[in-house]
Parts: structure tokens; sequence; C-alpha cells
């Protein structure tokens, strides 16, 4: 990966934190309200991304009216800009801010520490739907023992600011060899570990039944669940009423007994797409449809050998 020049680094940041200010000067709600309307513009008058998007949501909702998936692919890009206007103002979201637009947030995060309090960690698996930095961010303002993985961005000062962000997240960089043995680490020392099932990997890894295709899913998450006997939650998060609810879909423990880790670590992956693919098809409009690298991404496979 090419490094950006000095000139470059400094417009990139300079722009973010232009827009960053003209964010946090405006009201909550008042810039929540941008954002949503600013994504109707996107979709339905600059039209970006429109056509692919809606080609694929024609293809997992055959049977939903055009009028129907227009709104859906307009409230999945304003769900997007509203995460960027909460990830702007993320700093400023308290404990007490927590209370009024999370629901229920402190009784679901006693819940996962229930799972903590065993002494073998969690993993908490969250796909890309409504905010999902918001499941995190909190979560540990509430007090749970949280930790998650980020890749490094090329942008040395654009990375430090996504770093302050995150709050009270400890962000573990995505990549190095050393990440993973910390990963197991904390899990054994009985912290929660908040991960996104990747679909972007592009060696053959585990193949599954997603939203109307195949889609090859990291068995990473799994693994580390399945080496430490750790529970996995599979939660969503969604936008309602201008607040944030979590839906607890399932709690899935690894078998003791299974003699194969990796066959394991598959097993627990392909049902929680499976759950995961539910729930989005319950509510579309909080999933992310826009990232084309994040719908069925083809898979690099080997050439046979002659």
């Amino acid at each position: 990966m090419s490094e950006k020049s000095r000139l470059a680094i400094d417009m990139e940041y300079g722009t973010l934190r232009f827009c960053c200010g003209l964010v946090n000067l405006i009201p909550y709600r008042v810039a929540m309200w941008l954002a949503s309307a600013l994504g109707w513009c996107a979709v339905n008058v600059l039209r970006i991304n429109r056509k692919r998007t809606l080609e694929r949501l024609r293809g997992v909702f055959p049977d939903k009216p055009e009028r129907e998936l227009r709104w859906i692919a307009w409230r999945s890009f304003a769900n997007v800009l509203q995460n960027g206007v909460e990830m702007i103002r993320a700093p400023k979201l308290t404990r007490a801010w927590m209370d009024r637009h999370v629901v229920d947030g402190l009784a679901y995060k006693d819940r996962l520490q229930s799972y903590v309090d065993e002494g073998k960690g969690v993993v908490i698996m969250v796909p890309h739907s409504g905010n999902w930095y918001m499941a995190a961010w909190s979560m540990a303002k509430y007090g749970l023992p949280l930790f998650a993985i980020a890749a490094k961005q090329r942008n040395p000062k654009i990375d430090a600011w996504l770093k302050r962000q995150y709050g009270d997240i400890e962000v573990l960089e995505r990549g190095s060899a050393k990440t993973l043995v910390d990963i197991k680490r904390k899990l054994e020392d009985g912290r929660a570990f908040a991960i996104l099932p990747d679909l972007r990997v592009p060696q053959p890894d585990v193949e599954v039944d997603f939203l109307g295709g195949k889609a090859n899913v990291s068995h990473a998450g799994a693994m580390f669940a399945v080496k430490c006997g750790s529970p996995i939650v599979v939660a969503v998060m969604r936008r309602e009423g201008g607040r944030h609810v979590f839906d607890h879909v399932a709690t899935l423990r690894p078998d003791p007994a299974a003699k194969d880790g990796k066959a394991e670590a598959g097993r627990l992956t392909k049902e929680v797409m499976r759950l995961l693919d539910e729930k989005i098809r319950l509510h579309p409009e909080h999933w992310f449809w826009y990232n084309k690298r994040w719908i069925l991404q083809p898979v690099k496979r080997k050439a046979e050998p002659k």
C-alpha cells in the first residue's frame, strides 16, 4: 500500500475536521434530519449507486414493489450518513445520552455482563446494520469490558482521529500476528470481544447462504470462541423512532466435545450468518447495501495443479 503525500494527508484531515466542526455546531436532532434529507437526495436526485443497489434489492426481495425498494435504498443510505453524524459527535455521547437514545441499553449490558462473569469472555457478533458503532459505544459506556479490532487507516491523522472517537472501547490493530494473540489472551481474561462478521475474505473460508447468494465469511471470530470456550452472542442494532434498539438474536455455545476446532468454528459461523440473514430481511432498511465489497465479493480460488 503506497503512502499518502503530506499534502494529501493534511487536505483530507482538514476537510474532515471542517465537516466535524459544522456537524458539532448543529443540534443533534437537526443534524440527523439533515442526514436523512441528504440521503434522500443522494438516492433519488443524484442517484449515487442507485442502479446497482436496486438491482441487488430486487434479487433479494423479488416480491417487494419498486416503491418499497426505493424506500429501503433511501433509508439505508440515510442510516450511513446518520452513523457519520454520531461518529463525529461520539465524544459527546455520555452515559446520560445513552439512557435517552438506547432502548434498555443498561439491561442489555447486564445480560452481556452475565456471560463475561462466567470467566471465559464473550464474542459479540453484530452486522453492518443500524449503527453498529453505537452497539459498542453504548455497552462500553455502561461499563462492559469491551474490545474490538479495526484496520489502520492510510491517513495517519485520520487514523488517530478514529482512535479518539472510539472512546471507551479498546481497539486492536487488525492484521498483525500479535493481535491474534492479544484477542485470545483478553478473552481468557474474561473480556467481551465485539466483531463484525467479515464478508470480504478474498481466500476460500466458510461459504454460507446469505441474502440470496453465496458469501465467503471468515471463521476467525467463531474460532476464538472455540479455543476459549466463550459463548457467541448474535445481536442486531436498529433505529426506531429516533432511538437505537438492540435485538438479541441468539446465544450460541461451542461444543466442548468437538474434536475438530476449525469444523466447529465453521458450523458456528454458518449458524451466525443464517440468523443474521433472517434479521436483515425483517429490517432491510438498516443494512448497508451500498458497499459492493460487502455484497458477496467473489472468492479468489487457487488454480488446480496440472
